[in-house]
């Protein structure tokens, strides 16, 4: 009896084994389906309306690409799983590794964690909370400061355009990003200023163009001028514009205001539309010529494009220029950004006590 059960368990297995694989493929799918969690998206659709989410909230395409990337690390470590059925407990467990395996900075760490947040609040829509999750602390660091016979010998081995680059940079205290997007239109030598557009944050800001810069800007117009008219003759589609903004003003791509101060050398082709149009100088391009220049100048600090920026401001500061101007200058939201400059000079307070009354 006993024998004769255990034949009959063998054969009931191996009946449920035959079944399931002689079950057609989409039947199998769709019990995949059917036991999933309800209205679980697909990790397609959740880029994409991460995309439309960012894209609402206009915020930068570098913000995108940085919180899409994390999404992916974290559909990666969750080995694909469904995005609803992610748990609190795995995104702990994300965050954890980030900190104790792979040892990233306060900063990166804090940059998953915003990522994650948007993730859950703005695409999912679920709460985020979670509990065993210390936010990391940012440590500020003095950044580091090129003295102005420093700035000179790198100046010095640049060539063009990157020198012209540079010394807008370190002449308006200009992000690399702000430098390379500025447009003809930009330029006012009437009233001797720079205009800065879509700055870190989204705002504007006017800045003095100086005066040493005027003749070479001038002919770096002409150039752009003479690029512009080639350019107009090959029948180009005009320069990248924000979308919102081309679509508003369809003529403006191929008006000489709008063309880039520093465009790129090549045309670009945007293959969703088939055309070609003029994008300005890459970043990389810039960084690159601005380090060969400091390996070149014999320079041993770890100076970068950014660099620059930062000896603008402890050049003003060193010549006592009030901190809330700088402040305004660079386009800091908060004057403790800026105050971090105060590291970099040698301080001019007097550290003796004395009397108003003694000090006439």
């Amino acid at each position: 009896i006993e024998k004769q059960q255990s034949r009959e368990v063998r054969s009931e297995a191996w009946q449920a084994v035959n079944l399931y694989f002689h079950v057609p493929q989409a039947r199998r799918q769709a019990k995949q389906v059917a036991t999933s969690p309800a209205g679980a998206d697909s990790w397609a659709d959740v880029y994409e309306k991460l995309k439309n989410a960012v894209a609402v909230r206009h915020y930068s395409p570098r913000t995108l690409h940085s919180y899409r990337g994390w999404v992916r690390k974290l559909q990666v470590f969750v080995k694909n799983r469904p995005p609803n059925a992610i748990s609190m407990t795995e995104v702990e467990a994300f965050l954890t590794d980030l900190a104790s395996r792979q040892q990233v900075s306060a900063s990166t760490q804090n940059q998953a964690f915003n990522a994650l947040l948007f993730l859950f609040r703005h695409v999912l829509h679920k709460a985020f909370q979670p509990e065993g999750v210390t936010r990391a602390k940012y440590k500020r660091r003095i950044p580091v400061v090129l003295s102005r016979e420093e700035v000179d010998a790198v100046l010095n081995q640049l060539s063009h355009p990157y020198d012209l680059i540079a010394r807008l940079l370190y002449g308006c205290g200009l992000r690399l990003s702000e430098g390379i997007s500025l447009r003809v239109q930009d330029v006012n030598f009437d009233a001797m200023r720079i205009i800065v557009h879509d700055g870190k944050g989204g705002k504007d800001r006017g800045l003095p163009l100086p005066e040493s810069l005027v003749d070479d800007l001038q002919a770096q117009l002409e150039r752009v001028r003479t690029l512009h008219a080639l350019d107009l003759e090959a029948g180009y589609a005009g320069v990248i514009l924000p979308e919102a903004l081309a679509k508003k003003y369809r003529r403006a791509a191929k008006d000489y205001g709008w063309q880039w101060l520093f465009p790129a050398k090549r045309l670009t082709l945007l293959p969703e539309v088939g055309e070609n149009r003029r994008y300005h100088i890459h970043a990389t391009h810039v960084q690159r010529a601005i380090k060969h220049a400091v390996r070149q100048a014999q320079i041993a600090k770890p100076a970068t494009a950014h660099t620059l920026r930062h000896s603008f401001a402890s050049h003003l500061l060193s010549a006592n220029y009030d901190i809330r101007t700088i402040q305004e200058l660079l386009g800091h939201a908060s004057l403790k950004t800026t105050m971090i400059y105060t590291h970099t000079v040698q301080s001019q307070t007097l550290k003796e006590a004395r009397s108003p009354l003694d000090l006439r």
